[in-house]
């Protein structure tokens, strides 16, 4: 079916070097071009073949030593697709590190045997390819090459649907799940018989109570994610998929976005699933797809072993980065030491053992700008947990290449990228900032002025009138490229933030403070903002901004987080998928954060789905309310210092994906718990609180309990 014609007409052009950016083409090699699209990025029409297959016919005589060139298209990844050539198909890749279009040259085959050219560009095994223009050259110093002035050869072309790319039929549900929780978790406790006399205290329970079928909903929903994809999983290996529509399991999603909310959903609402059966993956992904020593590749459920034939570095570099930033870090901070620790430390140490690029400060993995962000935080995140200088040495590594090269990120770049693939290196150099403020203050001195300077360009050039963040802004002109804004706004302030603890130039304070002030007026119904308005965009967005509300407690935004993440919990079928890719794993992380705001970093063991709990402050006390349709005995377990006692961190700055921490008992403080149905007291010391404490309910019933510091013992 044709579904939109492209233009037609004769082209001078240069050759372009395979996979790299090129000059403008040479007019002796020119032959026809096809340009255009249906879509458009960064200005620039393009087609996309995950929509439909690209169709072209150069009406030229083949000959030996044509070649095509493809203005291919990138977001900081590697795209893929099928070329086919009067029938014989080829494999394309490329993209990488940029976001925006280069030239690639693919050298057609010789001997065909024809009048023309008819070629198909389709969808291959991984990221579909998106490609602005299609131009055939053919071989320099031909006497008999056509006069090019006048357009004696045509480039006709099509779009075709592709039978092989249907839509996601996971995409666009937008409604109710789950009917039959509504009615919990819209209907408040019935009040107690003898509320709080002070008036303040009873407001602060009737908030609790609140949060709590908040927090309720959350976590119930993050439970059934697990149920919806686990009933997808590969039945030999028990591995998820990387989408719904794929039938292999990958590092960079699979592994790094999806699983491991499972993982830690299982940790806070099913200690058996998470002591069998996640482990139990991890151990399968272990096993099977290690490939260059302990570094993960993509492992074919059809196939029962590699997707790709051969072995490709950089992308399994890109893989193992993202597998340990993004899914094995946070896993890491909400458990301290365990399986998942050891493997993220393996991947890590074998990254940096395969590093092959040479630079003045040693060798770096990979000049993708998005791993090197990924591996700035878990180098110095590892640091601290491990410590072992030899982190904190391979992350300085990268912190030299952009801030003391010339290689920064706005002084030296053409553009500035401040989404979800380029916003890692503006938090990861904070991370090592921290680091170095710690451990090595020489080196914060060398970093002090350029990443101030980084973040004074970004304030300057790419902010809105809100305080939010354009998604593309030209370093050179110092104007957005798009009136986009990101859904990662959030992460890029976490390392303002960062710096202003450090450093404390309120200006960057300021500029969190804008943002935050600007959600519920200027953004209500946009929490994905300008993208494409998926549940994971909202989840980015709204997970930034608790992340930062933990430290500035802004009552408009975190009214505007309440109403935007019902949009984005709207998005999941009743089976328990959201939108049937590994982005859903993203929707469970910022539930779970979500829900441990609401309960102050409560959880309970064991959680039952009508058990509901939640707490606000009062004051210096904690004011709990929980109550469970049916009788229930258990354990309210506190939250602690993770940033301290598990990972050893110096500070306890904002971090991409980290959950935050809110009330967090201390072992060497004292507590008073007091009943304020029965006025009953007791004295628990942090470590009770920590492992624990006792709670029977009755079924129907609402237990409030207000838990006061009383010092140390």
């Amino acid at each position: 079916m044709k579904l939109h014609l492209f233009s037609y007409s004769l082209a001078t052009l240069t050759l372009a070097a395979l996979a790299t950016a090129a000059p403008l083409p040479d007019d002796a090699a020119a032959v026809a071009w096809s340009r255009g699209g249906d879509q458009e990025f960064n200005g620039t029409p393009y087609h996309f073949l995950g929509r439909a297959e690209m169709q072209v016919t150069f009406e030229v005589k083949p000959q030996a030593g044509a070649a095509l060139e493809l203005l291919w298209g990138s977001k900081n990844d590697k795209r893929v697709a099928v070329l086919v050539v009067n029938g014989q198909s080829l494999p394309v890749s490329g993209g990488g590190d940029y976001s925006g279009f280069h030239w690639l040259r693919v050298p057609l085959p010789d001997g065909l045997k024809s009048e023309r050219y008819d070629i198909t560009l389709k969808a291959g095994e991984g990221k579909a390819a998106f490609i602005a223009e299609v131009r055939l050259t053919a071989p320099g110093g031909d006497p008999k090459r056509p006069d090019l002035k006048q357009p004696s050869y045509k480039a006709k072309s099509a779009l075709k649907a592709q039978a092989a790319q249907k839509p996601s039929p996971w995409r666009g549900f937008q409604g109710e799940g789950f009917p039959e929780m509504r009615k919990a978790w819209d209907t408040p406790a019935p009040a107690p018989a003898k509320p709080a006399s002070d008036a303040r205290v009873e407001a602060a329970f009737r908030l609790a109570e609140k949060h709590a079928r908040q927090a309720n909903e959350a976590f119930f929903r993050s439970r059934r994610f697990i149920d919806g994809w686990l009933a997808f999983a590969d039945p030999a290996t028990g591995l998820i998929p990387r989408n719904l529509q794929v039938d292999y399991w990958n590092g960079r999603d699979s592994a790094a976005d999806n699983w491991p909310f499972m993982v830690l959903t299982a940790a806070m609402t099913d200690r058996p699933l998470f002591e069998g059966r996640m482990l139990e993956m991890l151990r399968t992904e272990t096993k099977l797809t290690c490939r260059v020593d302990r570094l993960p590749d993509d492992y074919s459920f059809s196939k029962k072993g590699w997707r790709r034939e051969n072995i490709e570095l950089d992308a399994i570099i890109f893989d193992g980065a993202e597998y340990v930033k993004d899914g094995l870090l946070p896993i890491t901070e909400w458990l301290g030491p365990s399986p998942w620790s050891e493997r993220a430390i393996g991947i890590i140490d074998d990254i940096w053992k395969n590093a092959p690029v040479e630079t003045l400060f040693g060798k770096i993995p990979t000049l993708n700008f998005e791993v090197n962000g990924d591996l700035l935080q878990a180098c110095a995140r590892l640091f601290w947990f491990t410590g072992q200088r030899k982190y904190l040495d391979w992350a300085i590594r990268l912190g030299d290449y952009y801030l003391l090269g010339d290689h920064h990120p706005t002084r030296d770049m053409k553009d500035l990228k401040l989404g979800d693939h380029s916003c890692e290196v503006i938090n990861g150099l904070s991370e090592l900032y921290v680091a170095c403020a710690h451990a090595a203050p020489e080196k914060r001195e060398a970093y002090r002025k350029p990443l101030h300077e980084m973040y004074d360009r970004i304030l300057e050039i790419a902010c809105n009138e809100h305080g939010l963040i354009y998604l593309h802004v030209s370093n050179q002109t110092g104007k957005p490229l798009s009136t986009s804004l990101t859904d990662n706004w959030g992460y890029n302030y976490d390392g303002f933030y960062t710096a202003y603890l450090l450093d404390k130039k309120t200006a960057y304070r300021d500029a969190v403070r804008k943002a935050l002030s600007n959600l519920k007026e200027h953004y209500t119904g946009q929490g994905g903002m300008c993208q494409s308005g998926t549940a994971d965009g909202y989840a980015d967005s709204i997970e930034g901004a608790i992340t930062l509300l933990n430290r500035e407690p802004i009552a408009s935004a975190m009214e505007w987080v309440d109403a935007e993440i019902k949009t984005m919990w709207g998005r999941q079928h009743p089976n328990g998928v959201i939108e049937g890719w590994h982005g859903d794993g993203n929707s469970a992380r910022t539930s779970l954060m979500y829900a441990l705001w609401k309960t102050q970093g409560i959880t309970v063991q064991p959680w039952r789905a009508d058990v509901r709990f939640g707490a606000t402050r009062a004051g210096g006390n904690l004011c709990i309310s929980i109550v469970a349709d049916k009788p229930w005995e258990g354990r309210l377990i506190f939250d602690k210092q993770r940033h301290k006692l598990n990972m050893h961190l110096p500070l306890d700055y904002p971090r991409i994906n980290m959950f935050p921490e809110w009330f967090t008992a201390q072992a060497g403080v004292r507590y008073e718990i007091r009943n304020a149905g029965s006025e009953e007291k007791q004295t628990r010391t942090g470590k009770e609180l920590l492992d624990g404490l006792a709670v029977a309910l009755k079924a129907g019933e609402e237990m409030r309990l207000i838990v006061k510091p009383m010092g140390k013992k």
